[in-house]
């Protein structure tokens, strides 16, 4: 054999080599199916049960893990508003929401027949939208923000 067909069979043994280490790699890294197939269901749910509508201002889907809080900051024209919010997740499940940096206290549950509730609210700069996960979770939290009417 030659010098170059030696190294040829090398490069390609390691070519193969290298292959194999990356599709484990990817095969090991992948996330679990069944975790995803959970929040995928819960954001269809949260999505059906508050659906864009062409008069909202803004709107936004969560992925939120337990024991966490997230801020939103939502700069908006001086006005009335209604918030409206919704969450869906596994059975115990509740987020509290809180409007304007004080805790208003109003829970949600994540689970069972659930309706969004809706907040009316006066703005001049922006909404200051503040939500806490209880110890249970991934939930699926999603708000909507509406120029009121009346």
């Amino acid at each position: 054999m030659s010098s170059e067909r030696g190294r040829g069979v090398v490069l390609h043994a390691l070519a193969a080599l290298i292959l194999v280490i990356g599709l484990v790699w990817w095969w090991r890294a992948a996330p679990d199916g069944a975790g995803d197939g959970r929040l995928a269901h819960w954001r269809l749910t949260a999505e059906q049960l508050l659906p864009d509508i062409g008069e909202q201002e803004v709107a936004n889907t969560l992925v939120l893990e337990p024991g966490t809080g997230y801020d939103e900051i939502v700069e908006v024209e001086r006005g009335d508003f209604l918030v409206s919010v919704v969450c869906a997740g596994d059975d115990g499940a509740r987020v509290r929401v809180s409007l304007g940096g004080t805790d208003s206290g109003r829970g949600l549950r994540c689970s069972g027949a659930r309706t969004p509730d809706i907040f009316s609210v006066g703005l001049t700069r922006q909404l200051r939208m503040h939500v806490s996960v209880d110890a249970s979770g991934p939930v699926v939290f999603r708000y909507a923000l509406q120029r009121s009417s009346g």
